[in-house]
C-alpha cells in the first residue's frame, strides 16, 4: 500500500505515461474525426508529452524542478488543439505539486482540479465530448476518490475507471463520433496515459492494447 508519491515515483510515472501514450499513438490516430479527420491527434498530443519527457529525464529529481519541465516540455512542445490542452492540464497539475516533498491523494486530487481550471480557461469556446470532458470527470472522480481511501494505486485505478466509463459517452456527444461510432481520441489520449502511470505504480505492469473505441459495448476493455 502506497500513501505517497515522492519525486522519483513520480518522474517515473510521468515518463510511463508518456511512454504508453507513444505506444499508443497510430490507434489514436484512428479516432481523430474531431473536430476534423486529419488522424493526428495521437501524434500531436504524442509530440508534446515527449518534449515534456524529455525536460523532465534531464531535470534534477526534487518535485518543484520535475513539476517545472512537466510544464514547460508541454508548453514547448505543445501541438495541435489536443497538445494545447495536455500541455495546459499538465501547467495546471504542476501548479500544484511544485511546492511539495510528497504528495498523497489529496494533493493529487487538488492537482487534477487545478489541471482541468486551467485547460477549461485556455479554451475560447470549451466543447463537451472532448478530452476536457473526460478530464473533468477524472477530476471529480480525484475529489471522490480522495475521501474513500489513502492507498495512491487504488485511487488512481478508481479515476481511471471513472475515465473510461466517461470517455464511453463521448461517442453520443458530438455527432461526428456518433457517426464514426468512435470515442473522443484526445480522451483516449488522457487515459493512455493515466494508464500508463498507473501501470508504473503498479510495479511497471505492462498490458496490450485492446480494439477499443468503438461506442458498444460501454464497457471499457484494458489498454
Amino acid at each position: 500500500m502506497k500513501n505517497t508519491i515522492d519525486a522519483l515515483a513520480l518522474k517515473k510515472a510521468f515518463i510511463a505515461g508518456a511512454n504508453n501514450l507513444d505506444n499508443k499513438k497510430d490507434y489514436i490516430n484512428e479516432l481523430n474525426v474531431f473536430p476534423v479527420p486529419d488522424g493526428d491527434t495521437g501524434t500531436n498530443m504524442t509530440m508534446t508529452i515527449m518534449s515534456a519527457k524529455r525536460e523532465v529525464e534531464s531535470c534534477k529529481e526534487t518535485m518543484s524542478d520535475i513539476a517545472k519541465a512537466m510544464s514547460t516540455g508541454s508548453l514547448r512542445g505543445a501541438r495541435g488543439n489536443s497538445g494545447v490542452i495536455l500541455s495546459q492540464l499538465l501547467r495546471g497539475f504542476s501548479k500544484k505539486i511544485g511546492d511539495k516533498t510528497e504528495i498523497g491523494v489529496i494533493e493529487i486530487a487538488d492537482a487534477f482540479q487545478k489541471a482541468v481550471e486551467t485547460a477549461y480557461k485556455a479554451v475560447m469556446k470549451p466543447k463537451e465530448g472532448t478530452i476536457l470532458t473526460v478530464a473533468s470527470s477524472c477530476a471529480q472522480a480525484a475529489q471522490k476518490a480522495s475521501l474513500d481511501t489513502d492507498d495512491v494505486e487504488e485511487f488512481f485505478g478508481y479515476i481511471l475507471s471513472e475515465g473510461e466509463k466517461t470517455l464511453a459517452l463521448t461517442t453520443d456527444m458530438l455527432p461526428a463520433l456518433k457517426e464514426a461510432n468512435v470515442v473522443d481520441a484526445g480522451g483516449m489520449g488522457l487515459l493512455c496515459i493515466l494508464k500508463g502511470a498507473l501501470n508504473y505504480l503498479k510495479g511497471g505492469k505492462e498490458e496490450p492494447l485492446n480494439e477499443i473505441g468503438q461506442a458498444a459495448p460501454v464497457t471499457m476493455p484494458d489498454f
